[in-house]
């Protein structure tokens, strides 16, 4: 384990906190205020079971930061409650819960490659490519006298998945999405 100071840690990473448990941070913001201390405000999961937390600490106060290894993987299917994925170097494929994967479960696509994180040799938890591209399969009809440049209409894409679109948006048009905070990139150049 090393330790490293709260306001280094980003979404993704991985934490061992006090009570021996590993937690995958969701969100990490700092607010320094004109006076007083800074602080650090972490959302993050418990690996095990899926329960989030939130905990702020000084900006200066040490955690410690699990070492996990990224090993490239391929997203082949879902077998009831498990997904499958497979190393394409190695051919070995490994299944995790919907608990692991977390809320990017909605933007996992056939074949797309993702980071499976292993804590000593058991898969932990993955990231996602921070962009995916998907088409709309639900959204409202475009309204007379919206702008396009303040409102968002929501729409369903492929993979169940919602987000916010533009209101030129239509169904059948496929979009960039980002995987971190669900948003509406850009039209799709393909």
């Amino acid at each position: 384990m090393v330790k490293e100071i709260a306001s280094n840690f980003r979404k993704g990473q991985v934490i061992e906190h006090e009570d021996n448990h590993l937690y995958v941070v969701l969100k990490a913001e700092t607010f320094r205020p004109g006076k007083g201390t800074p602080t650090t405000t972490i959302d993050m999961r418990r690996i095990s079971d899926g329960v989030k937390t939130v905990i702020t600490v000084k900006t200066t106060d040490s955690l410690e930061k699990a070492f996990v290894e990224e090993v490239p993987h391929n997203y082949l299917y879902k077998d009831g409650e498990e997904y499958i994925f497979i190393n394409n170097e190695t051919y070995d494929q490994i299944s995790l819960t919907e608990t692991m994967i977390g809320d990017g479960i909605g933007f996992l696509q056939e074949n797309a490659e993702c980071k499976i994180l292993m804590f000593d040799g058991k898969a932990i938890t993955i990231t996602l490519p921070t962009r995916v591209t998907m088409a709309i399969t639900a959204t409202e009809p475009v309204m007379k006298g919206q702008t396009a440049s303040s409102s968002y209409k929501p729409a369903t894409v492929e993979s169940g998945a919602r987000v916010m679109v533009p209101p030129h948006i239509e169904v059948g048009t496929r979009i960039v999405i980002n995987t971190e905070d669900s948003s509406y990139v850009e039209r799709a150049k393909d």
